[in-house]
């Protein structure tokens, strides 16, 4: 079977693949994440990654000394550094996982779109969070204590992946229940961060599209829901060059120019004419949303369906005209995506739960954990072709850990045991190896000499 190897050691399973082949040590350096003093920052993010795999929290596991390698004042200076840039990671993550390995199973003539959304990062029972807020849930039609994650993502069809996040604020000062620091570096990432969180959504979202084309991601169109459907928005998304595909809001304060006239949507459709009998796509008809920077109207397409849950009707507008009423809704349909995402990042991934913080950092870093806990399944799933859902592969994801636990432990007390008989005279060093390869030989398959790795004590290697 082989022999013990001291320094050259790892263990085969999906969290290793994915720190591997995706090189997250080199990101992270290029993130602006310096080793200050003692464990390398790879290290420290990979415990915190794999912490909802193991079903432990980060308390008790910080509590328990010694059980993840590392003291509490490493952990959370970490996660409290005002240095690292987290947005910049997560673009280059996510980038180098399509390039590399979605877009050589995406069809070139697939459109790559983005989706923008944002959902309630709840810290209700909290008072001294910095920039805590009171955010209206527009589900529950109420306000909470927490703030607004703000997301942008990229899909094929196929794959999902979050390519961008951040934490928002209330942008008035009176919802605002804590301050902010004054006390940092006004030339740090962290500052900037504060800074961003107390702006307009509709604004920072630009930015996050400006960002994602710079680093390389393609995408032609950017859906989103009525929440960010302002023209304003639309013009600028089109000078970054992203064509939008959005929901309206039915309200009178926002008009597109029809045929001569401002209207606002519902004086619009009442004067197209509609299809007869029941069909989905009532209606379609060409408006303006205004004008460039050099005065030349820009042209849009709205699209009335019928809401298959009530007798009224839904609007969808789309900058690209080239697109059917067919391509538009179709293309809209993958907006849900992102609802799954949120779904799944606090049903599975214990986003805004793993970290009770006081720390607006803290909280940020957390949420690119999530993001890049759920790249992994999501890569996972496209590359392996697994019909199982990300939930299923989550707790197989915890089930494999457990195996590895177990199996480190084993392989510590193989190492011990070689120690002991080394000091017995009639034991030779063939003797042992050959009890060890007997015994090996004897346990499952999956607890064999493959998964008999460990860091730190060597392993049991062919």
């Amino acid at each position: 079977m082989g022999q013990i190897v001291a320094d050259k050691v790892s263990f085969e399973n999906q969290i290793h693949q994915f720190f591997k082949n995706q090189r997250i040590g080199k990101l992270l350096k290029h993130s602006n994440m310096s080793k200050e003093k003692g464990i390398s920052p790879v290290a420290v993010f990979r415990m915190l990654f794999t912490l909802v795999f193991s079903g432990k929290s980060l308390y008790r596991t910080l509590e328990a000394e010694g059980s993840c390698g590392m003291g509490k004042d490493t952990v959370y200076r970490f996660l409290n550094s005002v240095h690292i840039h987290w947005r910049r990671f997560l673009l280059l993550l996510s980038s180098q996982v399509i390039r590399q390995d979605l877009k050589p199973l995406t069809d070139a003539s697939t459109m790559k779109v983005l989706i923008a959304d944002d959902t309630l990062y709840r810290r209700n029972r909290s008072k001294q969070v910095e920039l805590l807020s009171r955010v209206f849930d527009h589900t529950d039609h109420r306000y909470y204590r927490g703030f607004r994650m703000l997301a942008l993502a990229w899909s094929d069809g196929n794959s999902f992946l979050p390519i961008s996040c951040t934490l928002l604020a209330s942008s008035k000062a009176k919802n605002r229940l804590v301050s902010v620091r004054t006390d940092l570096d006004r030339r740090t990432n962290g500052v900037k961060r504060r800074l961003e969180a107390i702006r307009k959504a509709t604004d920072v979202l630009v930015e996050m599209v400006a960002e994602a084309a710079e680093t390389g991601i393609e995408a032609s169109h950017i859906l989103f829901d009525s929440w960010f459907a302002y023209p304003a928005i639309m013009r600028k998304l089109l000078v970054k060059g992203m064509h939008t595909l959005c929901m309206l809001k039915v309200t009178e304060k926002i008009f597109y120019r029809y045929h001569g006239e401002n209207l606002h949507l519902s004086a619009i459709y009442r004067r197209i004419r509609k299809r007869r009998g029941r069909a989905k796509i009532l209606a379609s008809v060409r408006v303006e949303i205004g004008k460039d920077d050099r005065g030349i109207p820009i042209p849009a397409k709205i699209v009335f369906v019928r809401d298959r849950r009530s007798k009224k009707w839904l609007a969808l507008l789309s900058t690209d005209t080239g697109l059917s009423d067919d391509e538009i809704i179709t293309t809209y349909k993958r907006r849900w995506d992102i609802e799954v995402f949120f779904k799944m990042a606090k049903s599975f991934l214990n986003l805004a739960k793993e970290c009770q913080s006081r720390s607006y950092d803290a909280l940020v870093a957390q949420a690119h954990v999530v993001c890049c806990r759920y790249i992994m399944l999501a890569l996972a799933k496209r590359t392996n072709q697994d019909p199982r859902t990300l939930g299923t592969l989550f707790h197989a994801c915890c089930e494999e850990l457990e195996q590895v636990t177990f199996a480190e432990a084993l392989a510590m007390m193989l190492m011990l045991l070689k120690q002991a008989l080394a000091n017995v005279p009639e034991m030779t060093s063939e003797l042992i190896q050959s009890l060890i390869e007997r015994f090996l030989k004897d346990l499952p398959p999956i607890y064999g000499a493959r998964w008999l790795l460990d860091r730190q004590y060597g392993a049991v290697s062919s």
